[in-house]
């Protein structure tokens, strides 16, 4: 068993692409015409950190309710974490990328962290290991 995807409401289906593929760096594995429930046309959009492991389905805000979830998924908690193995070259990368963080990088017992925004403004906490000490 294993988890396959999470959602993340978004209000545009290209420019969250464009967030978690060109600043993040993941994977693009699924952009498909599809319908919603009632057959209105959507699209069922899939990112991945490359490598594998849980997918983002990148879902466009459908009416008021969703809307208003739109950056707010976890009621403003880090509800994301992106492991990486060297910490500080991605942070680089991704500040580089005009990725907004929110905190300074720290080391934490379990880890080097910074807390970035999403596309649609969800919080997300970076993590690496913890530097070696001697």
């Amino acid at each position: 068993m294993r988890i396959d995807l999470v959602t993340v409401v978004v209000a545009d289906y290209d420019e969250a692409i464009e967030f978690f593929v060109g600043a993040l760096g993941f994977e693009l594995v699924e952009d498909s015409p599809s319908l919603t429930n009632d057959g209105r046309p959507k699209r069922w959009v899939v990112v991945r950190p490359p490598g594998g492991g849980a997918g983002v389905l990148l879902a466009r805000a459908d009416g008021a309710r969703q809307t208003a979830a739109v950056g707010d998924q976890v009621a403003g908690r880090v509800g994301f974490f992106l492991r990486v193995d060297d910490f500080d070259a991605a942070f680089e990368r991704m500040v580089a990328a005009g990725v907004q963080f929110v905190t300074r990088p720290r080391t934490e017992p379990y880890g080097r962290v910074a807390v970035f925004l999403d596309v649609a403004g969800n919080r997300w906490d970076l993590l690496g290991p913890a530097p070696l000490t001697r």
